[in-house]
Protein backbone atom coordinates (compact mmCIF):
# COMPACT_ATOMS: atom_id res chain seq x y z
CA UNK A 1 0.00 0.00 0.00
CA UNK A 2 2.78 2.40 0.99
CA UNK A 3 4.79 1.79 -2.19
CA UNK A 4 1.66 2.21 -4.31
CA UNK A 5 0.84 5.56 -2.68
CA UNK A 6 4.38 6.85 -3.10
CA UNK A 7 4.51 5.85 -6.78
CA UNK A 8 1.12 7.49 -7.45
CA UNK A 9 2.30 10.68 -5.80
CA UNK A 10 5.59 10.64 -7.68
CA UNK A 11 3.77 10.39 -11.01
CA UNK A 12 1.43 13.19 -10.02
CA UNK A 13 4.25 15.51 -8.96
CA UNK A 14 6.23 14.88 -12.15
CA UNK A 15 3.41 15.05 -14.68
CA UNK A 16 1.08 17.60 -13.08
CA UNK A 17 2.81 20.97 -13.05
CA UNK A 18 0.61 23.30 -11.02
CA UNK A 19 -0.12 26.79 -12.23
CA UNK A 20 -0.33 29.25 -9.35
CA UNK A 21 -2.49 32.35 -9.40
CA UNK A 22 -0.18 34.91 -11.02
CA UNK A 23 -2.21 37.82 -9.63
CA UNK A 24 -2.14 36.62 -6.04
CA UNK A 25 -1.58 39.48 -3.58
CA UNK A 26 -3.10 37.92 -0.47
CA UNK A 27 0.11 37.58 1.51
CA UNK A 28 0.93 41.26 1.02
CA UNK A 29 -2.66 42.18 1.86
CA UNK A 30 -2.64 40.10 5.05
CA UNK A 31 0.77 41.24 6.27
CA UNK A 32 -0.31 44.87 5.86
CA UNK A 33 -3.46 44.11 7.95
CA UNK A 34 -5.76 44.77 5.01
CA UNK A 35 -7.36 41.33 4.58
CA UNK A 36 -11.02 41.41 5.66
CA UNK A 37 -11.84 37.72 5.99
CA UNK A 38 -15.11 35.79 6.21
CA UNK A 39 -15.24 32.02 6.81
CA UNK A 40 -17.84 30.06 4.85
CA UNK A 41 -18.99 26.44 4.73
CA UNK A 42 -19.81 25.87 1.05
CA UNK A 43 -22.23 23.08 1.96
CA UNK A 44 -24.53 25.65 3.60
CA UNK A 45 -23.32 28.94 2.07
CA UNK A 46 -26.15 29.26 -0.45
CA UNK A 47 -28.30 26.26 0.42
CA UNK A 48 -31.95 26.58 -0.63
CA UNK A 49 -34.18 25.53 2.28
CA UNK A 50 -37.45 25.85 0.36
CA UNK A 51 -39.77 24.48 3.07
CA UNK A 52 -38.17 26.48 5.88
CA UNK A 53 -37.41 23.59 8.25
CA UNK A 54 -33.70 24.61 8.34
CA UNK A 55 -32.67 21.31 6.73
CA UNK A 56 -31.88 20.60 3.11
CA UNK A 57 -34.28 17.77 2.44
CA UNK A 58 -34.48 15.51 -0.58
CA UNK A 59 -35.40 17.63 -3.60
CA UNK A 60 -33.96 20.82 -2.08
CA UNK A 61 -30.61 22.22 -3.18
CA UNK A 62 -27.61 22.25 -0.90
CA UNK A 63 -24.76 24.71 -1.15
CA UNK A 64 -22.25 24.00 -3.91
CA UNK A 65 -19.47 25.68 -5.86
CA UNK A 66 -21.78 26.99 -8.57
CA UNK A 67 -24.69 28.38 -6.55
CA UNK A 68 -22.16 29.95 -4.16
CA UNK A 69 -21.30 32.35 -6.97
CA UNK A 70 -24.73 33.96 -6.56
CA UNK A 71 -23.72 35.31 -3.13
CA UNK A 72 -20.38 36.80 -4.11
CA UNK A 73 -21.78 40.26 -4.92
CA UNK A 74 -23.36 40.29 -1.46
CA UNK A 75 -19.97 39.44 0.07
CA UNK A 76 -18.26 42.19 -1.92
CA UNK A 77 -20.91 44.72 -0.87
CA UNK A 78 -20.16 43.88 2.77
CA UNK A 79 -16.58 45.09 2.10
CA UNK A 80 -15.18 41.59 2.65
CA UNK A 81 -12.19 40.95 0.39
CA UNK A 82 -11.18 37.41 1.41
CA UNK A 83 -13.11 34.18 1.88
CA UNK A 84 -11.84 31.42 4.15
CA UNK A 85 -13.49 28.35 2.61
CA UNK A 86 -13.88 25.53 5.12
CA UNK A 87 -12.60 22.15 3.85
CA UNK A 88 -13.55 21.11 0.33
CA UNK A 89 -12.09 17.60 0.70
CA UNK A 90 -14.43 14.55 0.83
CA UNK A 91 -15.96 13.77 4.23
CA UNK A 92 -15.78 10.45 6.05
CA UNK A 93 -18.83 8.21 6.31
CA UNK A 94 -17.69 5.82 9.05
CA UNK A 95 -17.71 6.60 12.78
CA UNK A 96 -18.99 9.97 11.63
CA UNK A 97 -20.73 12.88 13.31
CA UNK A 98 -23.88 14.21 11.67
CA UNK A 99 -25.83 13.08 8.65
CA UNK A 100 -23.42 14.62 6.13
CA UNK A 101 -20.17 14.13 8.05
CA UNK A 102 -17.93 16.83 9.46
CA UNK A 103 -16.14 18.88 6.82
CA UNK A 104 -13.01 18.39 8.96
CA UNK A 105 -13.15 14.58 8.74
CA UNK A 106 -11.24 14.21 5.47
CA UNK A 107 -11.52 10.87 3.70
CA UNK A 108 -8.65 11.98 1.45
CA UNK A 109 -6.54 15.09 0.89
CA UNK A 110 -6.28 15.05 -2.89
CA UNK A 111 -9.80 15.28 -4.29
CA UNK A 112 -12.94 17.38 -4.08
CA UNK A 113 -15.99 16.72 -1.91
CA UNK A 114 -18.80 15.46 -4.21
CA UNK A 115 -21.33 17.08 -1.83
CA UNK A 116 -20.17 20.46 -3.17
CA UNK A 117 -20.72 19.59 -6.82
CA UNK A 118 -23.77 20.49 -8.92
CA UNK A 119 -24.64 17.21 -10.68
CA UNK A 120 -26.77 19.05 -13.23
CA UNK A 121 -23.75 20.89 -14.60
CA UNK A 122 -21.62 19.59 -17.46
CA UNK A 123 -18.53 20.93 -15.69
CA UNK A 124 -16.36 18.48 -13.77
CA UNK A 125 -15.92 18.79 -10.00
CA UNK A 126 -12.53 20.44 -10.49
CA UNK A 127 -13.90 22.83 -13.12
CA UNK A 128 -16.76 23.84 -10.82
CA UNK A 129 -14.37 24.54 -7.94
CA UNK A 130 -12.09 26.54 -10.19
CA UNK A 131 -15.02 28.51 -11.62
CA UNK A 132 -16.04 29.52 -8.08
CA UNK A 133 -12.52 30.74 -7.30
CA UNK A 134 -12.28 32.53 -10.65
CA UNK A 135 -15.57 34.33 -9.95
CA UNK A 136 -14.23 35.38 -6.54
CA UNK A 137 -11.14 36.81 -8.21
CA UNK A 138 -13.28 38.64 -10.76
CA UNK A 139 -14.76 40.54 -7.80
CA UNK A 140 -11.37 41.12 -6.16
CA UNK A 141 -12.15 38.53 -3.47
CA UNK A 142 -9.25 36.29 -2.45
CA UNK A 143 -9.72 32.65 -1.45
CA UNK A 144 -8.16 30.70 1.43
CA UNK A 145 -8.76 26.92 1.41
CA UNK A 146 -8.89 25.03 4.72
CA UNK A 147 -6.52 22.11 5.25
CA UNK A 148 -7.98 19.57 7.75
CA UNK A 149 -5.59 18.51 10.50
CA UNK A 150 -6.71 14.87 10.77
CA UNK A 151 -8.16 12.08 8.64
CA UNK A 152 -11.47 10.27 8.73
CA UNK A 153 -11.69 6.65 9.83
CA UNK A 154 -12.42 5.80 6.19
CA UNK A 155 -8.95 7.06 5.26
CA UNK A 156 -7.37 5.04 8.05
CA UNK A 157 -8.88 1.86 6.57
CA UNK A 158 -7.57 2.57 3.06
CA UNK A 159 -4.23 4.19 3.98
CA UNK A 160 -3.19 3.06 7.47
CA UNK A 161 0.40 4.13 6.76
CA UNK A 162 -0.75 7.74 7.16
CA UNK A 163 -1.81 7.32 10.79
CA UNK A 164 -0.39 6.90 14.29
CA UNK A 165 -1.31 3.58 15.91
CA UNK A 166 -1.26 2.42 19.50
CA UNK A 167 0.25 -0.86 20.75
CA UNK A 168 -2.78 -2.77 19.41
CA UNK A 169 -2.37 -1.13 15.97
CA UNK A 170 -5.57 0.87 16.51
CA UNK A 171 -5.94 4.45 15.28
CA UNK A 172 -5.78 7.37 17.73
CA UNK A 173 -8.76 9.60 18.49
CA UNK A 174 -7.42 13.02 19.52
CA UNK A 175 -9.18 14.62 22.53
CA UNK A 176 -12.98 14.25 21.95
CA UNK A 177 -12.86 14.51 18.13
CA UNK A 178 -14.39 11.06 17.74
CA UNK A 179 -14.91 11.29 13.96
CA UNK A 180 -11.23 11.79 13.07
CA UNK A 181 -7.94 9.97 13.57
CA UNK A 182 -4.49 11.38 14.25
CA UNK A 183 -2.08 11.51 11.32
CA UNK A 184 1.46 10.23 11.74
CA UNK A 185 3.47 13.22 10.56
CA UNK A 186 6.65 11.95 12.20
CA UNK A 187 8.94 14.13 14.26
CA UNK A 188 11.44 16.90 13.64
CA UNK A 189 14.36 15.36 11.81
CA UNK A 190 12.38 12.27 10.83
CA UNK A 191 9.18 13.11 8.99
CA UNK A 192 6.74 10.56 7.61
CA UNK A 193 7.18 10.92 3.85
CA UNK A 194 3.76 9.38 3.14
CA UNK A 195 1.94 12.10 5.11
CA UNK A 196 4.20 14.80 3.72
CA UNK A 197 3.47 13.69 0.16
CA UNK A 198 -0.27 13.51 0.85
CA UNK A 199 -0.14 17.15 1.95
CA UNK A 200 1.89 18.10 -1.10
CA UNK A 201 -0.91 16.61 -3.21
CA UNK A 202 -3.33 18.88 -1.36
CA UNK A 203 -1.10 21.87 -2.13
CA UNK A 204 -0.93 20.82 -5.79
CA UNK A 205 -4.71 20.73 -5.93
CA UNK A 206 -5.35 24.14 -4.38
CA UNK A 207 -2.62 25.78 -6.43
CA UNK A 208 -4.09 24.36 -9.62
CA UNK A 209 -7.50 25.67 -8.56
CA UNK A 210 -5.96 29.14 -8.30
CA UNK A 211 -6.49 29.59 -4.55
CA UNK A 212 -4.55 32.32 -2.73
CA UNK A 213 -3.80 30.70 0.61
CA UNK A 214 -4.23 27.86 3.08
CA UNK A 215 -5.62 27.93 6.59
CA UNK A 216 -4.07 25.02 8.47
CA UNK A 217 -6.54 23.45 10.89
CA UNK A 218 -4.95 22.81 14.33
CA UNK A 219 -1.52 23.51 12.87
CA UNK A 220 0.03 22.90 16.28
CA UNK A 221 -0.18 19.10 15.99
CA UNK A 222 2.35 18.88 13.18
CA UNK A 223 6.13 19.30 13.68
CA UNK A 224 8.07 22.45 12.89
CA UNK A 225 10.06 20.67 10.15
CA UNK A 226 6.85 19.45 8.52
CA UNK A 227 5.56 22.99 8.04
CA UNK A 228 8.94 24.29 6.90
CA UNK A 229 8.88 21.67 4.13
CA UNK A 230 5.25 22.27 3.09
CA UNK A 231 5.55 26.06 3.11
CA UNK A 232 8.82 25.96 1.17
CA UNK A 233 7.26 23.58 -1.37
CA UNK A 234 4.29 25.91 -1.87
CA UNK A 235 6.15 29.22 -1.95
CA UNK A 236 8.51 27.92 -4.61
CA UNK A 237 5.48 28.07 -6.90
CA UNK A 238 3.65 31.06 -5.48
CA UNK A 239 5.63 33.46 -3.24
CA UNK A 240 2.41 35.34 -2.42
CA UNK A 241 0.63 32.25 -1.11
CA UNK A 242 -0.67 32.85 2.42
CA UNK A 243 -0.30 30.37 5.28
CA UNK A 244 -2.60 31.02 8.25
CA UNK A 245 -2.15 28.76 11.29
CA UNK A 246 -5.04 27.80 13.49
CA UNK A 247 -3.00 28.25 16.64
CA UNK A 248 -3.38 30.49 19.65
CA UNK A 249 -1.10 31.79 22.37
CA UNK A 250 -3.60 30.34 24.86
CA UNK A 251 -3.06 26.79 23.54
CA UNK A 252 -0.61 25.08 25.88
CA UNK A 253 -0.71 21.34 25.06
CA UNK A 254 -1.58 18.91 22.26
CA UNK A 255 -5.02 17.25 21.96
CA UNK A 256 -3.45 13.80 22.44
CA UNK A 257 -0.45 12.26 24.18
CA UNK A 258 0.45 10.82 20.77
CA UNK A 259 0.38 14.20 19.01
CA UNK A 260 3.23 16.58 18.34
CA UNK A 261 2.92 20.13 19.63
CA UNK A 262 4.39 23.15 17.88
CA UNK A 263 3.35 26.38 19.63
CA UNK A 264 2.17 29.47 17.80
CA UNK A 265 5.51 31.31 17.94
CA UNK A 266 7.39 28.34 16.45
CA UNK A 267 4.78 28.10 13.69
CA UNK A 268 5.44 31.72 12.79
CA UNK A 269 9.17 30.89 12.69
CA UNK A 270 8.40 27.94 10.39
CA UNK A 271 6.98 30.32 7.80
CA UNK A 272 3.33 30.88 8.71
CA UNK A 273 2.22 34.46 8.04
CA UNK A 274 -0.22 34.65 10.91
CA UNK A 275 -2.18 32.87 13.58
CA UNK A 276 -5.33 33.22 15.71
CA UNK A 277 -5.09 35.71 18.53
CA UNK A 278 -6.98 34.79 21.70
CA UNK A 279 -9.56 37.49 20.98
CA UNK A 280 -12.32 34.88 21.32
CA UNK A 281 -11.78 35.32 25.09
CA UNK A 282 -13.17 38.86 24.98
CA UNK A 283 -16.47 37.42 26.22
CA UNK A 284 -14.88 36.87 29.64
CA UNK A 285 -12.01 39.36 29.75
CA UNK A 286 -11.68 42.48 31.84
CA UNK A 287 -10.81 45.72 30.05
CA UNK A 288 -7.20 45.39 31.22
CA UNK A 289 -6.89 41.83 29.89
CA UNK A 290 -8.22 42.92 26.51
CA UNK A 291 -5.80 45.83 26.18
CA UNK A 292 -2.91 43.67 27.36
CA UNK A 293 -3.66 41.09 24.66
CA UNK A 294 -3.51 43.77 21.97
CA UNK A 295 -0.15 44.91 23.32
CA UNK A 296 1.07 41.31 23.49
CA UNK A 297 0.30 40.72 19.82
CA UNK A 298 1.88 43.96 18.68
CA UNK A 299 5.07 43.12 20.57
CA UNK A 300 5.10 39.51 19.32
CA UNK A 301 4.58 40.38 15.68
CA UNK A 302 7.27 43.05 15.79
CA UNK A 303 9.78 40.51 17.13
CA UNK A 304 10.14 38.68 13.79
CA UNK A 305 12.52 39.71 11.03
CA UNK A 306 9.88 39.03 8.37
CA UNK A 307 6.41 40.64 8.65
CA UNK A 308 3.74 38.65 10.52
CA UNK A 309 0.16 39.38 11.46
CA UNK A 310 -2.84 37.94 13.28
CA UNK A 311 -6.57 37.59 12.76
CA UNK A 312 -9.14 39.13 15.07
CA UNK A 313 -10.74 35.83 16.03
CA UNK A 314 -13.63 37.24 18.08
CA UNK A 315 -16.03 34.98 16.22
CA UNK A 316 -15.08 31.68 14.53
CA UNK A 317 -16.92 28.45 13.73
CA UNK A 318 -15.60 27.08 17.04
CA UNK A 319 -17.16 29.90 19.08
CA UNK A 320 -20.73 30.34 20.30
CA UNK A 321 -22.61 33.11 18.51
CA UNK A 322 -22.05 36.55 20.12
CA UNK A 323 -25.81 37.21 20.24
CA UNK A 324 -26.22 34.18 22.51
CA UNK A 325 -23.33 35.19 24.74
CA UNK A 326 -24.07 38.89 25.28
CA UNK A 327 -26.81 39.92 22.87
CA UNK A 328 -26.86 42.40 20.02
CA UNK A 329 -24.48 44.83 21.72
CA UNK A 330 -21.66 42.27 21.76
CA UNK A 331 -21.91 41.68 18.01
CA UNK A 332 -21.84 45.42 17.34
CA UNK A 333 -18.86 45.88 19.65
CA UNK A 334 -16.99 43.14 17.78
CA UNK A 335 -17.80 44.77 14.43
CA UNK A 336 -16.31 48.10 15.47
CA UNK A 337 -13.26 46.47 17.03
CA UNK A 338 -12.77 44.65 13.74
CA UNK A 339 -12.92 48.05 12.05
CA UNK A 340 -10.42 49.84 14.28
CA UNK A 341 -7.73 47.43 15.56
CA UNK A 342 -4.38 47.01 13.74
CA UNK A 343 -4.90 43.37 12.76
CA UNK A 344 -6.92 41.49 10.12
CA UNK A 345 -10.72 41.41 10.64
CA UNK A 346 -12.27 37.93 10.64
CA UNK A 347 -15.85 36.68 10.95
CA UNK A 348 -18.01 33.74 9.92
CA UNK A 349 -20.94 33.53 7.54
CA UNK A 350 -24.13 34.65 9.30
CA UNK A 351 -22.39 36.70 12.00
CA UNK A 352 -23.05 39.94 10.12
CA UNK A 353 -26.83 39.44 10.34
CA UNK A 354 -27.00 38.08 13.88
CA UNK A 355 -27.41 34.33 13.35
CA UNK A 356 -27.66 32.42 16.65
CA UNK A 357 -27.09 29.03 14.94
CA UNK A 358 -29.84 27.39 16.98
CA UNK A 359 -31.26 24.53 14.93
CA UNK A 360 -34.68 23.15 16.03
CA UNK A 361 -33.80 19.60 14.93
CA UNK A 362 -30.47 19.51 16.79
CA UNK A 363 -29.50 16.05 18.08
CA UNK A 364 -32.78 14.47 16.99
CA UNK A 365 -32.96 11.28 14.97
CA UNK A 366 -32.86 11.49 11.18
CA UNK A 367 -34.74 9.31 8.72
CA UNK A 368 -31.88 9.37 6.21
CA UNK A 369 -28.16 9.87 6.46
CA UNK A 370 -25.10 9.81 4.18
CA UNK A 371 -23.02 8.53 7.10
CA UNK A 372 -23.36 5.88 9.78
CA UNK A 373 -24.70 8.54 12.17
CA UNK A 374 -28.49 8.86 12.12
CA UNK A 375 -28.61 11.84 14.46
CA UNK A 376 -28.32 15.53 13.56
CA UNK A 377 -25.17 16.29 15.50
CA UNK A 378 -24.59 20.01 16.14
CA UNK A 379 -22.73 22.24 18.55
CA UNK A 380 -25.29 24.61 20.07
CA UNK A 381 -24.88 28.17 18.93
CA UNK A 382 -22.20 27.33 16.35
CA UNK A 383 -22.36 27.15 12.57
CA UNK A 384 -23.37 23.67 11.41
CA UNK A 385 -20.47 21.64 10.00
CA UNK A 386 -22.08 18.21 10.23
CA UNK A 387 -25.37 18.17 8.26
CA UNK A 388 -27.05 19.52 5.14
CA UNK A 389 -28.60 22.59 6.73
CA UNK A 390 -29.91 26.03 5.87
CA UNK A 391 -27.95 29.00 4.63
CA UNK A 392 -26.45 30.91 7.61
CA UNK A 393 -28.11 34.21 8.43
CA UNK A 394 -30.14 36.05 11.03
CA UNK A 395 -32.67 38.86 10.79
CA UNK A 396 -31.03 41.51 12.95
CA UNK A 397 -30.96 44.64 10.80
CA UNK A 398 -29.06 46.67 13.41
CA UNK A 399 -26.17 44.20 13.45
CA UNK A 400 -26.14 44.09 9.65
CA UNK A 401 -26.15 47.87 9.24
CA UNK A 402 -23.36 48.25 11.80
CA UNK A 403 -21.33 45.61 9.99
CA UNK A 404 -21.64 47.46 6.69
CA UNK A 405 -20.83 50.78 8.31
CA UNK A 406 -17.86 49.43 10.29
CA UNK A 407 -16.28 47.53 7.40
CA UNK A 408 -16.81 50.45 5.04
CA UNK A 409 -15.06 52.67 7.60
CA UNK A 410 -12.14 50.24 7.70
CA UNK A 411 -11.99 50.01 3.91
CA UNK A 412 -12.08 53.80 3.49
CA UNK A 413 -9.39 54.28 6.15
CA UNK A 414 -7.26 51.25 5.28
CA UNK A 415 -3.85 52.91 5.58
CA UNK A 416 -4.79 54.72 8.78
CA UNK A 417 -6.08 51.57 10.50
CA UNK A 418 -3.33 49.29 9.25
CA UNK A 419 -0.38 51.59 9.96
CA UNK A 420 -1.54 53.95 12.68
CA UNK A 421 -0.04 53.82 16.17
CA UNK A 422 -1.93 52.08 18.95
CA UNK A 423 -2.12 53.82 22.31
CA UNK A 424 -3.89 52.39 25.36
CA UNK A 425 -5.79 55.03 27.32
CA UNK A 426 -6.29 54.97 31.08
CA UNK A 427 -9.84 54.89 32.41
CA UNK A 428 -11.18 55.02 35.96
CA UNK A 429 -13.46 52.00 35.38
CA UNK A 430 -12.22 48.38 35.21
CA UNK A 431 -15.08 47.42 32.90
CA UNK A 432 -14.27 50.10 30.32
CA UNK A 433 -11.46 49.89 27.77
CA UNK A 434 -10.18 52.78 25.71
CA UNK A 435 -7.52 53.24 23.08
CA UNK A 436 -6.55 55.70 20.39
CA UNK A 437 -5.16 55.23 16.88
CA UNK A 438 -3.07 58.02 15.37
CA UNK A 439 -1.65 58.40 11.87
CA UNK A 440 -0.44 61.53 10.06
CA UNK A 441 -1.91 63.94 12.60
CA UNK A 442 -5.31 62.24 12.59
CA UNK A 443 -6.67 60.44 15.67
CA UNK A 444 -9.61 58.23 16.48
CA UNK A 445 -10.57 57.15 19.99
CA UNK A 446 -12.41 53.90 20.78
CA UNK A 447 -14.19 53.37 24.12
CA UNK A 448 -16.14 50.24 25.12
CA UNK A 449 -18.12 48.93 28.06
CA UNK A 450 -17.53 45.21 28.69
CA UNK A 451 -20.43 45.07 31.13
CA UNK A 452 -23.27 43.83 28.93
CA UNK A 453 -25.88 44.09 31.68
CA UNK A 454 -25.25 47.49 33.21
CA UNK A 455 -24.41 50.98 31.94
CA UNK A 456 -21.30 52.72 33.24
CA UNK A 457 -21.66 56.40 34.07
CA UNK A 458 -19.33 59.31 34.74
CA UNK A 459 -16.33 57.65 33.14
CA UNK A 460 -13.07 59.57 32.89
CA UNK A 461 -10.59 58.70 30.14
CA UNK A 462 -7.14 60.28 30.12
CA UNK A 463 -5.89 61.20 26.67
CA UNK A 464 -3.15 63.62 25.63
CA UNK A 465 -4.85 64.31 22.29
CA UNK A 466 -7.72 66.47 23.56
CA UNK A 467 -8.19 69.93 24.96
CA UNK A 468 -11.27 71.59 26.39
CA UNK A 469 -12.29 72.93 22.97
CA UNK A 470 -11.61 69.74 21.05
CA UNK A 471 -14.27 68.98 18.44
CA UNK A 472 -15.32 65.36 17.94
CA UNK A 473 -16.92 63.61 14.99
CA UNK A 474 -19.02 60.71 16.29
CA UNK A 475 -18.51 57.65 14.08
CA UNK A 476 -20.46 55.27 16.35
CA UNK A 477 -22.21 55.52 19.72
CA UNK A 478 -24.03 58.17 21.70
CA UNK A 479 -22.85 61.77 21.60
CA UNK A 480 -22.71 62.29 25.38
CA UNK A 481 -19.05 63.35 25.50
CA UNK A 482 -17.49 66.23 27.39
CA UNK A 483 -13.87 67.29 27.34
CA UNK A 484 -11.43 68.63 29.88
CA UNK A 485 -7.71 69.18 29.78
CA UNK A 486 -6.30 65.89 28.44
CA UNK A 487 -9.48 64.12 29.57
CA UNK A 488 -12.77 62.85 28.17
CA UNK A 489 -15.90 62.39 30.27
CA UNK A 490 -18.70 60.14 29.08
CA UNK A 491 -21.43 57.63 29.93
CA UNK A 492 -21.78 54.24 28.26
CA UNK A 493 -24.84 52.07 27.82
CA UNK A 494 -24.45 48.35 28.57
CA UNK A 495 -22.09 46.88 25.98
CA UNK A 496 -21.81 50.19 24.11
CA UNK A 497 -18.78 50.99 21.98
CA UNK A 498 -17.97 54.53 20.92
CA UNK A 499 -15.76 55.42 17.97
CA UNK A 500 -14.93 59.09 17.76
CA UNK A 501 -12.63 61.08 15.52
CA UNK A 502 -10.83 64.21 16.59
CA UNK A 503 -11.69 66.88 14.05
CA UNK A 504 -8.85 68.87 12.51
CA UNK A 505 -8.34 72.15 14.37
Amino acid sequence: MKKFLLSAIAVLLITNICSANENNDLRTLFLSNNARICAINLRTFNADDANGNQLIDEGEIGGNFLNAIDRLDEIKNLHINTLHVLPITPTGRLKALGTAGSVYAASDFWSINPQLVDNNSELSDFEQAKKFIDECHARNIRVIIDLPSCGAYDLFLTHPELFIKDSRQCSIVPTDWTDVRLLNTGKNGKLNQDVLDAHKRFVDMVLKLGADGIRADVATIKPYDFWVEIIKYTRSRDPQFLFLAEASDSWREPPSLYAEFTPYDKLLQAGFDGYYGSFFNLKEWSAEEFINHIKFNLKLLNSYKEPKSVILSFTTHDEVSPVILHGEAFSIMIEWLQATLPFNPYCIDGFFSGDDYIYPWANSKAEKSETDDYFYFVHRGKMDLFNFSRKPGGNNKNILENFKKAYEFRQNNAEFIARGSFNALNTDNEKVFAFSRTYKNETIIVIGNLDFKNPQNKITIKTPNVRKKTIFIIINGNENIKTGYKKIFTDLDSGEIKVIKIANR
